[in-house]
């Protein structure tokens, strides 16, 4: 399963498939699946729907690794934008946001300076920052400005943990004493062995790990997982130690195992669903692809066919 992974986001970057991807009327279909739009409009419409089903969400234009000034600059518009759009609309202003997004590559000072406006306006419109976790080249310096954040932002911002990385335990028990609230995730980058666990046995033992403690002693944790054996696990482990169900949240992603998310929040669960949307959408859709052999083995034979 790693190993497909890893193939699969290796050939992604190329641009032949990139550019398939990005025009074929085929694939398009399952774009959709997972990209709720390509405007903040067209996004608002599932947003709505969702809510109406008695789920909340997390809202992400997605995009990463802008190189310029102006980029910065028009990503913090854009993030303002959206959360004051929907205090407007009466949703939940919960967005995600890439620091690759604000500027780290230009520098910490960049990003920091960048989200702290973002900050700011979900401050006064009682929102919530979370802010993603990207591959590990970044994850120090998201670590380290995300504590400093938290420092003056502790009830609007949040941080994603990976748990395929060896350092994830540290991470987790630092953001507990912190009183952090924490988005536990699997990971879906393509990391070496030098920093992350290769199988999926190990993978999912870390999750449950840190799962139940941060259920134990965390800030309301956001347990963000597709995977059954990991949800049954999570319930019951809630039933065993008896946690009230208003103390935590499940996670999925927009499109993927619907009829389970709905049967979650109907059980009486927080379900809160991760809504991207815009144009930059083609990594964030190469990465679902990865993490699912049946999409996958689709788009090859796409691939296949259209050669």
């Amino acid at each position: 399963m790693q190993m497909m992974r890893q193939a699969v986001l290796a050939v992604a970057d190329r641009p032949v498939v990139s550019g398939f991807f990005r025009s074929s009327p085929v694939v398009r279909g399952l774009v959709d699946r997972f990209v709720a739009g390509e405007t903040l409009d067209e996004a608002l419409v599932v947003c709505r729907e969702l809510a109406d089903r008695g789920m909340a969400l997390t809202l992400d234009e997605l995009g990463e690794n802008v190189h310029t000034q102006e980029e910065v600059d028009a990503a913090v518009t854009t993030y303002i934008g959206i959360l004051r759009r929907l205090h407007a609309e009466r949703l939940e202003p919960n967005i995600s946001v890439k620091l690759t997004m604000l500027g780290l590559d230009l520098g910490d000072e960049v990003a920091r300076d960048a989200i702290v406006k973002v900050l700011d306006v979900a401050r006064e419109v009682g929102g919530f920052v979370r802010v993603d976790m990207e591959g590990s080249a970044y994850t120090d310096r998201t670590m380290q400005i995300f504590h400093e954040l938290h420092d003056t932002y502790p009830s609007e911002v949040g941080i994603v943990i990976q748990t395929y990385l060896y350092r994830a335990e540290r991470d987790v028990r630092d953001c507990i004493e912190r009183g952090a609230r924490v988005r536990l995730v699997k990971g879906a980058y393509a990391e070496p062995v030098t920093v992350a666990y290769q199988e999926r046995s190990q993978i999912d033992d870390n999750y449950v790990r840190l799962m139940e403690l941060l259920l134990d002693h965390g800030n309301f944790p956001a347990l963000a997982t597709h995977d059954p054996a990991l949800i049954r696990s999570a319930i019951g482990y809630v039933q065993r130690m008896h946690i009230p169900l208003d103390t935590f949240e499940f996670q999925m992603l927009y499109g993927v195992r619907e009829d389970e998310q709905r049967r979650l929040a109907e059980a009486g669960f927080g379900m809160r669903v991760y809504v991207g949307f815009g144009t930059e959408w083609y990594p964030y859709f190469s990465r679902r692809i990865a993490e699912r052999p049946a999409n996958a083995l689709f788009v090859l034979r796409q691939l296949r066919g259209s050669g």
